[in-house]
């Protein structure tokens, strides 16, 4: 029988779309959190797991993400964040690094991985082995591998911060730092990866005085277009 989906309801009767839109209402970039406030471990794995099951193209998963724990290290990392105090101040912090120069290599261990998770025989993933290392080799006609792997990364950011919303976890996405930098203090310059971006993660501060702020979107009839 076909799956027909997750409900839509819970048991209490609230409708997951009602709370999906509280949520997403909800959600600011945080400007200011509380240091004294921890992600329970629970919620944590759960937005690990999030990480993992981001979506991306053909599934090649072309990043890591670097989950800082270490107090000396994010104050380091701080000092090439523009001083930003979320780095610190936040329950967790994760940069969000590109695999660099994404090659054939990198296709045949997917492979490999598909053929284990599924239980195939990887000569039956032959075609498409094939169309993967075809994309990845493009280089010579000027295609920017890195460039598009970028592009999947920020698919992963968006669905962290949106999963850490509908928990009821704050994040603050952060383009404001020194990308090499950050490869620099977490040693990703001599394993082939590139940080792009962070995202501090915790729980606001009752002062934050951007947490009351409307938003400002424009609105829905100028930027999402009917055909049909």
């Amino acid at each position: 029988m076909a799956s027909t989906g997750p409900q839509t309801t819970r048991a209490d009767g609230s409708s997951l779309t009602a709370i999906l839109l509280e949520r997403l209402h909800w959600r600011y970039a945080v400007k200011k959190f509380d240091p004294a406030r921890k992600i329970p471990a629970a919620e944590w794995q759960a937005l690990e797991t999030a990480l993992v099951l981001s979506p991306s193209s053909f599934g090649l998963q072309p990043w890591r993400f670097i989950v800082v724990s270490d107090p000396r290290v994010r104050e380091q990392l701080r000092a090439v964040s523009s001083n930003q105090a979320q780095v610190v101040d936040a329950s967790h912090l994760v940069a969000f690094a590109i695999k660099k120069d994404l090659n054939a290599a990198d296709v045949e261990r997917y492979v490999q991985r598909i053929a284990q998770v599924r239980g195939v025989n990887v000569e039956s993933l032959a075609s498409y082995k094939k169309v993967m290392t075809h994309f990845v080799g493009q280089a010579a006609q000027g295609f920017d591998i890195n460039a598009w792997s970028a592009r999947q990364l920020y698919l992963a950011f968006g669905f962290f911060m949106t999963a850490a919303a509908v928990l009821g976890i704050d994040t603050c996405p952060m383009e404001g730092i020194d990308p090499p930098g950050y490869d620099r203090v977490l040693g990703l310059d001599k394993i082939g990866y590139h940080t792009l971006a962070a995202a501090a993660a915790g729980y606001r501060s009752a002062d934050d005085k951007y947490a009351v702020l409307p938003k400002v979107r424009y609105a829905p009839e100028e930027v999402i277009t009917h055909v049909g």
